[in-house]
């Protein structure tokens, strides 16, 4: 018989498709059947058990705290294989462990650790900081550790009982600030003319495109908010640790002749102006909750409980009448938009999901965000308001930021509360058309054509801007502001001039905010969801259901056993133009300001109005 290659390549690909399908099949009935085992387990276990009294829930924060995750569970599974450890941490899980630890009877104490935690804004840090105080209310001791605090993790710090520093470390309480990049001179150089057209004053957003520096208007503003808080976060930390009016500042000032006389040990000072309570190292500080708690054999430290063992004892409700919250954080942009971000498609649909949703009978809109497309933000706002028309109560919560479009979004609630901290208002609009007519003609390129209208090519990237153009940009421009002050004062319940006076692209404080009428009052993330459920008339064990994007399911599988959906992402831009003696921080800030106004005009349309506050969280 004659030896026939392809029928024994045949023959031996069918056995080896065979051997595969057939593992593959045990596989997943082995994993079904563990899954099985499992449920059946929880389901016949009695529950959670109670924790043992006296255990120690150690709260140890690692990368951004954030108001939604961003990215899949399949992103974080590569993530952990790449071997990456960013990650973040979201509000209300934060929360969540907090006020469940108040009530706990197992709960005996609280353990802040700090020094990983990487990125807050004061409105988030403000709330955790309540949470910490109903913790301590409940007569449970918090410490918080650290071998260094920066400004942000001591701001959570001050709020302990007690406060840790390592020996050798240092409280980098600094101040509120910063210097931006200009670009108007490496634009000329290069040959790129950026046409600005705006409403608003202070509105600052371009500026680094088409001068050297802040504008008298920009610079004044920026003053007043960085001045208001700081002045909130010195009164915060001082009335934490007891300390008086103006410690802080105080010691800030002296700083140099204060680090001299101790010997240049940053520590000693620390702890002389009395902003820690003692220097331990990490085994010092383990022995010592030791001796305040119980001893664990099996674990040779204190008996404690960590944050995601203890989160995932605190599962959501799923039954029951509820408040809903939507979350729009991030920039807002036209079309659709994944967790973690704002698209004005995406969350409209949320909000038309909460409001078509029998159980939910009140909505919240917890808003982080400095803005964006004002056409996506019209979308979310008219949502909002038909869910107002359809009976249902809509809170909206401001976070760290909630300007420009960020308030635009807000303007179509029952109630607005805002953190004393939160960034708000910054009510302006603008467009951005880059041309680089100097460009070409270095490289001697030429554009022309014919077209039977001048607005056919009346934007070519590659000539000047048509002055009739421009014309038309402003225009609408100028309409989408009109439109803005008339709906904010419809919101307001005031004139459409008073807007106008606050308004102008000049962006407030919460405090300063509620000053001026732009919201109701000052509170916070609980008491926006306090405020829906009182309006609904809701009953005190309510449920908060939290409208996101709808899982898929693998994510659904994994989130069973409390599998973390996050994961911090970051996109780095490297730039040949740039001498490599840069700092990578630096290098990031020019990248992404040069992408942001390559981004403005990539859409479809030829030309976008927008509403963005070029503001961030100190």
């Amino acid at each position: 018989m004659s030896f026939k290659p392809l029928s024994a390549l045949r023959r031996g690909f069918g056995l080896f498709w065979r051997t595969l399908d057939a593992t593959r099949r045990t596989f997943f009935n082995l994993l079904f059947l563990l899954i099985l085992v499992v449920l059946v387990m929880a389901l016949f276990s009695g529950g959670i058990k109670p924790l043992t009294p006296k255990t120690a829930l150690v709260i140890n924060l690692k990368g951004a705290i954030v108001e939604q995750s961003s990215g899949s569970v399949q992103d974080t599974l590569l993530a952990n294989v790449n071997g990456e450890s960013r990650r973040q941490v979201q509000l209300r899980d934060i929360l969540t462990v907090l006020d469940a630890a108040a009530t706990d009877k197992g709960v005996g104490s609280v353990v802040l650790m700090l020094e990983d935690l990487d990125a807050a804004g004061m409105a988030q840090l403000n709330d955790i900081g309540a949470a910490i105080d109903r913790v301590k209310a409940a007569g449970k001791p918090v410490v918080a550790w650290a071998g260094n605090y920066d400004q942000r993790q001591y701001l959570l710090a001050s709020h302990a009982t007690e406060v840790y520093l390592h020996p050798m470390g240092m409280v980098n309480v600094k101040g509120f600030g910063r210097y931006r990049n200009y670009y108007r001179d490496a634009l000329d150089k290069v040959g790129v003319t950026v046409n600005l057209m705006k409403v608003g004053t202070y509105k600052s957003f371009a500026e680094p495109y088409i001068g050297n520096g802040p504008s008298d208007a920009a610079a004044e503003a920026e003053a007043v908010l960085y001045n208001a808080l700081w002045q909130g976060y010195t009164a915060s930390v001082e009335k934490s640790r007891k300390l008086p009016a103006g410690a802080i500042n105080g010691m800030i000032d002296q700083l140099p002749q204060l680090m001299e006389a101790a010997g240049g040990d940053g520590a000693k000072v620390m702890l002389q102006a009395k902003l820690v309570d003692g220097l331990t190292t990490r085994d010092e500080l383990r022995a010592m909750m030791i001796k305040r708690g119980e001893y664990d054999s099996d674990g040779k430290s204190f008996r404690q409980i960590g944050f995601d063992d203890y989160l995932g004892r605190h599962r959501p409700k799923v039954f029951g009448d509820a408040v809903g919250v939507v979350v729009a954080s991030g920039e807002i942009t036209d079309g659709s938009a994944g967790p973690g971000a704002i698209g004005g498609n995406s969350t409209s649909n949320q909000i038309r999901r909460a409001r078509e949703d029998d159980q939910i009978k009140a909505v919240v809109l917890r808003v982080d965000s400095p803005g964006g497309s004002a056409f996506a933000s019209e979308l979310i706002r008219r949502e909002l308001e038909l869910t107002r028309a359809a009976g249902k109560p809509v809170i909206v919560s401001m976070g760290n930021v909630a300007a420009s479009g960020g308030y635009w979004i807000a303007m179509a609630a029952d109630e607005v509360i805002a953190d004393p901290a939160t960034i708000t208002g910054s009510i302006g609009v603008f467009a951005i058309l880059p041309t680089a007519e100097k460009v070409v003609d270095k490289l001697g390129v030429h554009t022309a054509g014919t077209t039977t209208t001048w607005l056919a090519d009346a934007y070519n990237p590659l000539r000047p801007l048509d002055p009739r153009f421009r014309q038309l940009v402003q225009s609408s421009i100028n309409h989408i502001y009109s439109e803005f002050t008339t709906r904010a004062a419809s919101a307001r319940k005031t004139t459409p001039a008073k807007i106008d006076a606050v308004g102008q692209g000049r962006v407030w404080t919460g405090a300063q905010a509620r000053e001026r009428g732009l919201v109701d009052r000052l509170g916070s993330y609980e008491d926006a969801l306090k405020a829906a459920a009182a309006r609904a008339k809701l009953p005190a064990d309510y449920r908060v259901a939290y409208i996101e994007r709808e899982s898929n399911r693998v994510e659904r599988f994994l989130n069973m056993f409390g599998a973390s959906a996050s994961q911090a992402l970051t996109i780095q831009l490297k730039l040949g133009m740039l001498p490599t003696g840069l700092p990578a921080s630096s290098v990031k800030e020019v990248a992404r300001d040069m992408a942001w106004l390559s981004e403005l005009n990539s859409g479809k349309e030829p030309f976008a109005a927008i509403t963005h506050c070029l503001c961030s969280m100190p």
